[in-house]
C-alpha cells in the first residue's frame, strides 16, 4: 500500500500544537487546516499517532476530496472512491455527517447518498449485492464545507482523549486532550514544580506526569482499527514496543495538585493511582487560600471555578480573587489558567502576558499565560 493521506483532528485553536507533535514523532509533511492537521505515512503510522498524539481528537484516513453542489456528484465522487482497499466484504460501515456552508445542507440525506455509493462501490469489488455488515467497522465521515467534500475513515473508535485513566469526573472536566496541549503551551519542564490548586479530577497533573516520563497516551487502550485485516498484529505489537522502550519513569516528578472539595480529590486520587503516578503526583484537600505549592520558578497550570460550574458566581469570584492573591507570594513562578471568565486579569493585578482563544467542550474560553522569570539555568 503506498502513502497514506492521514489527518490529526485538533480541537480548535490547538492545530498548531497537535502539528508540532507531529513534528516530533517526525511527519515532516504536515499541512494545518481549521480543526485538522494532515499528514502522510503509511499504514504502519497509523498504530503510531494513535499511541503518541497527546491533543489530537481521532486520527482518519482522508478517502477523498471533491466538488458536490449536487447529490450526483457527491454519489459519483463518492463512488469513484477506493472503499475496498480498507472496509473487508463483512465490514461494517456507519456514515456521520455533517454540512457548513454547502448547497447540500440535510444531513441525513447526504449519509444517505454517502452510504448507497459505497454499497456501489463494493458490491462491484466484492460481487456481491449484500453486505452483512457483522465484521470490523470501519466508520466513514462526510464533511462538506464550502460545497467541497471530504471523506474520511475513522481509526481511532472512541476519542483520544479516553485514556483509560479516568473512571469518573468533577463537574465541567477538562477533555484530556485538552489539559496535554495546556500542560505544553505552559513553559513546564520536568525538573521544574507543577501544581494546580483547582485540580478537580486531576487531568492536568496527569497529562503533565505522562509528558514529564515520554508515555504514550494511547498504550493502556485499544483503537477500532487493531481490528483491521490492513494493519496487521505486527505493525500495532512493534508500535506498542516503541512506546514501552521509550518510557522514562526514572525522572523525578515536582507535581502537586489541591482542591478545596473532598470528592474531588476522592476521584483525583483513583486517577492517578490507575494512571500509575500513586507515588509521584502529591494530592490534598486544601483551599487555594492556603496553598503553599513548593519550589520556586514553578508553573501553576489550572482551570479555576466559574458560575456555570459552580451554580454561583459569587462563590466563583471569590475563588478567583483568593486565586489572584495567593499568585501574588509566588514571584517566580509562571501562572496559567484557562477561564470563560473576563475577570481573570483584574483578579491577577495585571495583563496577560498572552491570551489564546479555545473552547472547553462548547464553553469559549480563553488561556490566560502570566510569565515568571525563567530558572536560572535556562536563562
Amino acid at each position: 500500500m503506498s502513502k497514506l493521506q492521514l489527518i490529526a483532528t485538533a480541537p480548535m485553536g490547538l492545530e498548531a500544537v497537535v502539528a508540532r507533535e507531529l513534528k516530533e514523532l517526525g511527519y515532516e509533511d504536515t499541512h494545518t487546516e481549521n480543526g485538522r492537521v494532515n499528514f502522510t505515512g503509511g499504514p504502519e503510522d497509523i498504530p503510531r499517532a494513535n499511541l503518541w498524539l497527546r491533543s489530537a481528537g481521532r486520527v482518519l484516513i482522508n478517502m477523498g476530496r471533491f466538488k458536490a453542489t449536487t447529490f450526483d456528484e457527491l454519489f459519483e465522487g463518492t463512488k469513484a472512491l477506493d472503499w475496498s482497499s480498507w472496509i473487508t466484504a463483512d465490514g461494517e460501515f456507519p456514515v456521520n455527517g455533517r454540512s457548513q456552508k454547502s448547497q447540500l445542507t440535510s444531513v441525513p440525506a447526504v449519509q444517505g447518498v454517502v452510504k448507497k455509493a459505497v454499497v456501489e462501490s463494493l458490491k462491484g469489488r466484492y460481487g456481491t449485492e449484500w453486505f452483512p455488515e457483522d465484521g470490523p467497522k470501519y466508520e466513514i465521515e462526510i464533511t462538506l464545507l464550502n460545497d467541497e467534500a471530504l471523506l474520511t475513515l475513522d481509526t481511532s473508535g472512541s476519542g483520544l482523549h479516553r485514556r483509560g485513566y479516568r473512571l469518573a469526573s468533577t463537574e465541567a472536566p477538562i477533555r484530556e486532550t485538552m489539559a496535554a496541549a495546556l500542560v505544553q503551551l505552559s513553559r513546564w519542564r520536568p525538573e521544574r514544580p507543577l501544581y494546580d490548586p483547582f485540580c478537580g479530577s486531576g487531568t492536568f497533573l496527569v497529562e503533565a506526569a505522562m509528558i514529564g516520563w515520554n508515555i504514550a497516551p494511547g498504550l493502556r487502550r485499544s483503537f477500532v482499527s487493531e481490528r483491521w485485516p490492513q494493519l496487521t498484529e505486527e505493525m500495532w505489537s512493534n508500535a506498542r514496543d516503541e512506546a514501552y522502550d521509550a518510557v522514562r519513569d526514572d525522572v523525578p516528578l515536582q507535581i502537586f495538585g489541591s482542591d478545596i472539595d473532598p470528592y474531588a480529590i476522592e476521584i483525583a486520587e483513583a486517577a492517578v493511582k490507575r494512571a500509575g503516578f500513586a507515588k509521584d503526583i502529591k494530592l490534598s484537600v486544601t483551599p487555594v487560600s492556603k496553598a503553599k505549592p513548593p519550589g520556586d520558578y514553578g508553573v501553576i497550570l489550572t482551570n479555576p471555578p466559574y458560575g456555570e460550574r459552580l451554580g454561583d458566581d459569587a462563590q466563583a469570584e471569590a475563588a478567583l480573587r483568593q486565586f489572584g492573591l495567593t499568585s501574588l507570594h509566588y514571584p517566580t513562578w509562571s501562572i496559567f489558567a484557562i477561564s470563560p471568565s473576563t475577570q481573570v486579569e483584574h483578579y491577577m493585578g495585571r495583563k496577560a502576558d498572552k491570551k489564546r482563544k479555545l473552547f472547553n467542550g462548547r464553553i469559549q474560553c480563553d488561556f490566560y499565560s502570566f510569565f515568571g522569570p525563567l530558572p536560572p539555568r535556562e536563562r
